[in-house]
C-alpha cells in the first residue's frame, strides 16, 4: 500500500465504525495561549475534554497535521540524524467523547492493524500503566486483561508514569494509555534479543505505532485527581512510522512519504541517498523541514522574529543551513521543491495547492537573506579566529552570539573551529543557551490556581452582537499570576463582552451591582472559553451583576473593524482579486491589515484605495449581518473567508454593499459612522506579503490636522504660498552647497597627500608615516588608503580627535600585508589605549573609543609594535 492508500484505509475503516470523519484543523493554533502549533491529534477537541464546549459527535476519527519542535515536545535537534524524528507530522486519530472506552478503542485498534493494513501479529506488543505510589494510582489491570484476548501475557507491559500515564498539562484531563509497539528489526537479530527488552528504550526499529489514551481523570492544580464525569478515548498513531511499517521499510524517510522530495534533492545536488551519513542527514532535514514551512505558510503563519513565526523561520533556517553546508547550495533552493510537495500531498490538504505561490515565494526571500546572513557569519566568524591568542578556545559567548544572532547551530561553528585548528568552549556555549530558555520560560510562566466553580457550568451566551449591557453571574473564576502581577480569570454566564479573536481586541468594561464595580481589563477566548480579566474579584460572588462594555472603545473598535473590510474590498478593486487577507489588528485607535501582493503600492494606488473605501464610508450603507448562516450558502454568496481559519457548518456573514466576509467580529450599523479613513503607511512584512496601517474618524482628522499645522508654520517660516515651490528651491541650494563642499574637502585631501609624503620617516629600518592631526576620521582614512601606494614597506598611522571622540587610522602597503601584517589586529591591540575597538580590511582598519588624552600613545603603540 502506498501513503495516500494506508491514510484512506485509516479513515474509511473508523468511518465503518460510526465515526465521524473530520478534516485536519489548521497546524497554526490561535485563541489558545499554551500553544502555538496543533501538537497532537487531540487539539481541536481540547474543549469537548475540558467540558468548554458541548460534543457534536460521540465518534470521531481524522488524519492531522502536527508540528512538534518546542516547549514539553522539543524534537528539532533530533529530524533527520535518526530514522523516526520528524518536526511536521501526520497523526492518525480516533475519538470516543463519552461513549466506547478501553475494550472497543482495543479492538478497533487490533483489528485495523493485524486485519487491515496486514501488519505481522507476532511483531506486536502492548503496555499499560503499571500504577504510580505518589498519585496512589493502581496498574491499569482491565487494559491488560483486554489485551490477553489479542496477545500472549508475556508480550504486554507495565509501564511507568512518564510512558504510560497521558496528561494534557500541569492540570486538566488525563488518564492512563496503552501503548502498542511493532518490531520491525531483522529475523535473526529477533532471536538474538527478546523486543521486550527493547522498547521504550529508543531502538529506531522497537518502535511506538499508536497510544491510546484512557481520560478518566481530571488533575487539580494541587495534584490530585478527581474520577471526570464522562470518561473519553483519545488515541493517536504516528502515520509515517505506520507506513514504514506497512511498507516494511527501516526508516520513516524510506517511505513514499519522503522519498520523492529526497531524491530531487539528490537530484539538484548531484548527490546519492545512502552513500554519505552527513549527506544523507542534510537531505533528510531539508525534506522534513519543507514540509513544515509549507504547511504552517499554508496556515497563515510567516517566519518572523517572534513568536510562532520565529520558530518557523528557526526551522527553514536549519533546511537552509544544512544545505548551505553540506548539500552545496549556495543560492535559493527549497522554494523550488515545494511544487514537488503540492504534487504529493496537495489532495489531502488543498490548502497547500490554494497557497502555492505564497509560499514559494515567501521560502525564496527566507533563503536569499539568510543565505546572506550566514556569509556574514563566516566573516564574523573568520574576523574574530583572526584576533584569537595562540592555543586559545573559541569562546562560549561568541559561539552563542552566532548561534542566536546568525542562526548557526553548534555544530557548525565547531566545523569552522576544527577546520582551523580550534576547539570551542562548549561549556560557554551551553551556559549562554541555558540563559536563554530560562529568560523565555520566565517571560511565558503563568501560575495558574484551579478554577473555582460557583454556578452549574455551560458555554457563556455572547449577547455582545445586540447589547453593551445585560445581567449575569459568575460560573467560575481562578487566580493567575504572569509576569510577577496577580489577575483574576471570570467566567460569566452571559456577556456582552467581545472576546479578543480574529485580530480584534477585547473588549474592556465593568461589572457593578449596586454595592461595589470591579474593572474589566481585557476579554479573550481561552479554549473557547470566554474569559474576563480583571485584578480584582468581587466582595460577593454569588450576586448578580450587570456587565457593562466601554461603549467609546467599542464603538471604535467596531469601526475601525468595518474600515477593515472596505480596505480588503476597495484593495482587491484596485490591484486585484489576487488580494487575500493575511492577517489584521483592530484596536480603538488604529488598524493593521496584512494582505497578498507582490509589489509595493504606488501613491496613486494607495490613494485610490483611500478614495473607495471613503467614498464607501460617504454612502453610509448600513450593516447586513447574517448569523449562524450554512457555511455552502455563504459561499455561494460570494463571501471571503480567512486563510488559516477553521470555520464550522455554520458561520457569520458581514456585509457593507459589495463587501462580503466570514467575520465573527464586531462592527458599525453603518459605514457612516466610521468617519474619515486615512492610510499612514504601507509596506512588506514577507515575501508577497504586503501591510497597511490606517487610522479612522478622529484620530484620522488629528492626523490630518498635524500636517496641516505643519504646512502653515512651513508657510509663515518661509514666507510664501507656495510651500512646496520654496522647499525645492531650498534643496537644490543644500545639495549644491554639499557638492562645493565635497569639492575642498577632496582639494584639502590631495594637499594633505602630497604634504605627508614628505614626512616619511624610518624607525629600525622601517617606512613609518605618523601624526594626530586635527581632521575628520573619513578624511584621515581617504589620506592614509592614498599614501599606502606610494611607498615599499610603509606604515600609515594617524590620530585624530573627531566630534570629541579618538579615532585610530592604519594603513598597509601590500608588501607588509604579504610579509603577514595586518591593519586590523594592529588598531584592535592599540585601541585598549582609547577604551574602545574596531578592525577593518588587513590593509586598512580604523578604531573609535572614548579616550581622547590615549590618542597619542595609541599611535605610538603601533609604531612600537610594527618596528620592534
Amino acid at each position: 500500500m502506498n501513503s495516500n492508500e494506508i491514510r484512506k484505509a485509516f479513515l474509511d475503516y473508523f468511518a465503518s465504525k460510526e465515526h465521524t470523519i473530520v478534516p485536519s484543523a489548521p497546524m497554526v493554533i490561535k485563541n489558545d495561549p499554551t500553544l502555538m502549533f496543533t501538537n497532537a491529534g487531540m487539539n481541536q477537541f481540547k474543549d469537548i475534554f475540558l467540558g468548554n464546549v458541548p460534543r457534536k459527535f460521540p465518534r470521531a476519527a481524522d488524519s492531522q497535521k502536527c508540528l512538534r519542535v518546542s516547549g514539553k515536545h522539543n524534537d528539532l535537534e533530533e529530524v533527520g540524524k535518526d530514522t523516526y524524528h520528524h518536526t511536521m507530522f501526520e497523526m492518525l486519530g480516533n475519538w470516543s467523547f463519552g461513549d466506547y472506552f478501553k475494550a472497543d478503542a482495543i479492538a478497533y485498534a487490533w483489528e485495523f492493524l493485524t486485519e487491515v493494513v496486514k501488519l505481522d501479529k507476532d511483531r506486536l506488543y502492548a503496555t499499560v500503566f503499571g500504577g504510580d505510589d505518589k498519585d496512589k494510582t493502581e496498574a491499569d489491570e482491565e487494559a491488560k486483561q483486554l489485551w490477553m484476548r489479542f496477545l500472549p501475557e508475556d508480550r504486554i507491559l507495565y509501564g511507568n508514569k512518564k510512558d504510560n500515564f497521558w496528561e494534557m498539562g500541569d492540570t486538566g484531563p488525563c488518564g492512563p494509555c496503552s501503548e502498542i509497539h511493532i518490531d520491525l528489526r531483522d529475523d535473526d537479530e529477533r532471536q538474538k534479543i527478546n523486543a521486550v527488552a527493547l522498547i521504550n528504550k529508543d531502538n529506531p526499529l522497537v518502535i511506538e505505532i499508536w497510544n491510546l489514551v484512557f481520560m478518566q481523570f481530571n488533575r487539580l492544580a494541587s495534584g490530585e485527581l478527581v474520577p471526570l464525569a464522562a470518561k473519553h478515548v483519545d488515541t493517536g498513531m504516528g502515520f509515517e512510522r505506520l507506513c514504514m511499517a506497512v511498507q516494511g521499510k527501516k526508516s520513516n524517510y524510506d517511505t513514499d512519504v519522503f522519498q520523492p522530495l529526497i531524491q530531487k534533492l539528490a537530484q539538484l545536488s548531484n548527490k546519492k541517498y545512502g552513500e554519505d551519513h552527513q549527506t544523507d542527514i542534510a537531505l533528510r532535514v531539508v525534506a522534513d523541514h519543507l514540509r513544515a514551512v509549507s504547511f504552517a505558510i499554508a496556515d497563515g503563519q510567516l517566519p518572523s522574529n517572534t513568536g510562532a513565526g520565529y520558530v518557523i523561520r528557526r526551522i527553514l533556517r536549519r533546511a537552509i543551513r544544512y544545505g548551505y553546508t553540506f548539500l552545496g547550495f549556495n543560492q535559493p533552493f527549497i522554494n523550488t521543491l515545494v511544487k514537488d510537495l503540492v504534487a504529493q500531498m496537495g489532495t489531502q490538504f488543498p490548502e497547500l495547492k490554494a497557497q502555492q505561490v505564497l509560499i514559494e515565494k515567501v521560502i525564496a526571500e527566507e533563503e536569499t537573506s539568510f543565505l546572506k546572513t550566514l556569509e556574514s557569519g563566516i566573516v564574523k566568524f573568520e574576523n574574530y579566529c583572526t584576533k584569537l591568542a595562540a592555543g586559545k578556545p573559541v569562546a562560549g559567548d561568541f559561539a552563542f552570539e552566532l548561534f542566536d544572532t546568525y542562526g548557526f547551530p553548534i555544530d557548525l561553528t565547531q566545523l569552522l573551529a576544527s577546520e582551523k585548528g580550534l576547539l570551542v568552549d562548549m561549556e560557554g556555549f551551553q551556559k549562554g543557551l541555558a540563559e536563554q530558555k530560562a529568560r523565555s520560560r520566565a517571560a511565558a510562566a503563568i501560575e495558574t490556581e484551579d478554577w473555582v466553580e460557583l454556578n452549574e457550568i455551560h458555554p457563556t451566551e455572547f449577547v455582545g452582537y445586540d447589547t453593551l449591557s445585560c445581567e449575569c453571574k459568575i460560573l467560575k473564576y481562578r487566580k493567575i499570576k504572569a509576569k510577577g502581577k496577580s489577575l483574576f480569570q471570570i467566567v460569566l454566564d452571559k456577556s456582552p463582552f467581545y472576546a479578543e479573536s480574529g485580530g480584534q481586541l477585547g473588549d474592556c468594561g465593568y461589572l457593578q451591582n449596586i454595592n461595589e464595580k470591579i474593572k474589566i481589563d481585557n476579554t479573550i477566548k481561552e479554549n473557547n472559553l470566554w474569559v474576563h480579566i480583571s485584578t480584582t474579584l468581587p466582595e460577593n460572588l454569588t450576586a448578580t451583576f450587570t456587565a457593562m462594555v466601554d461603549e467609546d472603545l467599542r464603538q471604535t473598535t467596531a469601526n475601525n473593524h468595518s474600515a477593515t473590510h472596505l480596505i480588503h474590498f476597495a484593495l482587491r478593486q484596485v490591484l486585484g482579486t489576487h488580494v487575500e487577507q493575511k492577517g489584521s489588528l483592530v484596536a480603538p485607535d488604529r488598524l493593521r491589515f496584512d494582505f497578498s501582493h507582490f509589489a509595493k503600492m504606488s501613491a496613486e494606488e494607495i490613494q485610490q484605495v483611500e478614495k473607495i473605501v471613503n467614498e464607501l464610508v460617504r454612502k453610509n450603507m448600513p450593516l447586513n449581518e447574517r448569523r449562524a448562516m450554512p457555511i455552502e450558502e455563504a459561499k455561494k454568496l460570494g463571501a471571503m473567508a480567512l486563510f488559516g481559519e477553521k470555520y464550522g457548518d455554520k458561520v457569520r456573514v458581514i456585509q457593507f454593499g459589495d463587501s462580503i466576509e466570514f467575520c465573527g467580529g464586531t462592527h458599525t450599523s453603518a459605514t457612516g459612522n466610521i468617519g474619515l479613513v486615512k492610510i499612514i503607511s504601507e509596506g512588506a512584512i514577507a515575501a508577497g506579503v504586503r501591510r497597511i496601517e490606517a487610522i479612522t474618524g478622529k484620530y484620522a482628522e488629528e492626523y490630518v490636522n498635524g500636517f496641516i499645522t505643519i504646512h502653515d508654520n512651513l508657510k509663515a517660516q518661509l514666507n510664501t504660498d507656495n510651500v512646496e515651490q520654496s522647499v525645492s528651491r531650498l534643496a537644490a541650494e543644500n545639495a549644491a552647497m554639499k557638492k562645493a563642499l565635497e569639492a575642498f574637502k577632496q582639494e584639502r585631501i590631495s594637499a594633505m597627500v602630497g604634504k605627508l609624503q614628505g614626512d616619511v620617516r624610518e624607525v629600525n629600518g622601517k617606512k613609518v608615516i605618523a601624526a594626530v592631526l586635527e581632521m575628520d576620521a573619513d578624511s584621515l582614512k581617504q589620506i592614509a588608503y592614498q599614501l599606502r601606494t606610494t611607498a615599499e614597506s610603509l606604515l600609515v598611522v594617524f590620530g585624530t580627535v573627531d566630534g570629541g571622540k579618538p579615532n585610530l587610522t592604519v594603513a598597509l602597503s601590500d608588501d607588509r600585508v604579504t610579509n603577514g601584517l595586518q591593519a586590523g589586529k594592529l588598531v584592535w591591540e592599540a585601541a585598549a589605549l582609547i577604551q574602545g575597538g574596531g578592525g577593518g580590511q588587513p590593509s586598512l582598519a580604523q578604531a573609535g573609543g572614548k579616550n581622547c588624552d590615549g590618542i597619542r600613545a595609541a599611535v605610538d603603540k603601533v609604531v612600537e609594535v610594527v618596528t620592534a
